[in-house]
């Protein structure tokens, strides 16, 4: 469901004469657009960071064929922090000594959340983070653009389709960090709502599948539904263990757990699992933008795999070129008041907003379940 902000005021684009004309005396960085992202592309939650580039990348690499903006190419310098806070910390001061135009498309809420001070203080914009994580979005902070919606916004319509279909007793199963503890905080709130709170909760270590205990904590408080936050490999693992200790009822994920990365992962045993999205199916044609996408992979020779992480990379990449395009100069200030400047448009379906007082872009949110056999239907 979209809950698309139309009320905010639109700005004026620029003629295409003067935009070229203050983009080519701005500071540039040779003839391209660097842009820098610290991403997992090894280790447990490889596939997050993977998928999320390969789709970005898709949508600037055709971009780049038609002389990408103003002339300039726009390129993605990629480096692996395997998906903890430590190594994205030093990746993202060497990306900020390397003097990227912005970082783009870093995965994970503990990893932002280490980068955040370190963008802030280097006035560098952080332009659409894998993340739904409140503490990227308040208090505002003017460099950090957020194209997904956030995580209260995911678990609020998880609790509301489990209330609605009269199962109160949740479970938490989550990350034992700032992401979990996000997670978890959505899912409590939007119990508080209803007058319910968590029957049990239970961790798993960041990077980690050791999920024994928490399967024991979990089983025993006997819930309707257990609500995950974590990444793919270590849900797929609780799931397996929580059915192989007698566990029945259902098992309701957020969307970073990166969903063909779980449906992969799972097999057979993911039929049934829920997880909710903040992109539009890129495996249904209902939406313009999912067709668009389906071109675009065609186009580019069927090398990027088609899925909800590839999708918001994609987006991402194309809201990304539009506040390119409205910027008077490949400087950082002139791209954020670029991206400022887009006030609300719809791409193919998918709704965003940006203004110079809220950078959270959307609050698109629907449910998917996997089908057992590597498929997602929504």
């Amino acid at each position: 469901m979209t809950h698309p902000k139309l009320n905010r005021r639109h700005f004026s684009v620029l003629s295409g004469a003067a935009l070229l004309a203050n983009f080519n005396s701005a500071r540039a960085q040779g003839d391209k657009i660097i842009l820098g992202q610290s991403a997992a592309f090894t280790g447990p939650a490889a596939q997050l960071g993977i998928q999320f580039y390969q789709g970005a990348k898709l949508h600037f690499d055709q971009l780049n064929a038609q002389g990408g903006v103003a002339n300039r190419q726009i390129e993605i310098r990629t480096l692996d922090d395997g998906y903890e806070p430590d190594r994205c910390v030093a990746n993202t001061r060497k990306l900020i000594d390397d003097d990227v135009l912005a970082l783009f498309g870093y995965v994970g809420t503990p990893t932002s959340l280490a980068a955040l001070p370190l963008f802030t203080k280097a006035r560098m914009p952080f332009f659409a983070p894998f993340s739904g994580s409140m503490g990227l979005r308040q208090p505002f902070n003017r460099y950090a653009f957020h194209v997904r919606a956030s995580y209260n916004d995911e678990t609020a319509l998880i609790v509301k389709q489990l209330t609605y279909l009269g199962l109160k007793k949740i479970g938490v199963f989550y990350q034992n960090d700032a992401y979990g503890q996000a997670g978890l905080s959505g899912v409590t709130l939007a119990l508080a709502s209803q007058q319910l709170q968590p029957v049990a909760r239970a961790t798993v270590e960041r990077n980690s599948v050791d999920v024994a205990a928490a399967v024991k904590t979990l089983v025993a408080a006997a819930p309707n539904a257990i609500v995950q936050i974590g990444a793919y490999k270590g849900c797929a693992a609780f799931i397996r263990a929580a059915r192989k200790a007698g566990y029945g009822g259902t098992f309701y994920n957020v969307s970073f757990v990166g969903t063909q990365a779980l449906a992969d992962e799972l097999g057979k045993d993911g039929a049934g699992v829920v997880v909710s999205q903040v992109v539009p199916s890129p495996y249904t044609a209902s939406r313009p933008i999912s067709r668009e996408f389906a071109e675009a992979i065609r186009k580019g020779g069927g090398k990027v795999q088609a899925n909800f992480s590839s999708m918001e990379g994609y987006l991402a990449a194309r809201v990304f070129s539009d506040g390119l395009r409205n910027a008077r100069g490949p400087s950082r200030e002139a791209l954020i008041a670029g991206l400022e400047s887009l006030g609300g448009r719809s791409y193919g379906g998918f709704d965003v907003m940006f203004d110079a007082s809220d950078h959270a872009a959307s609050h698109f949110v629907e449910l998917s379940m996997l089908t057992g056999d590597g498929h997602v239907r929504t």
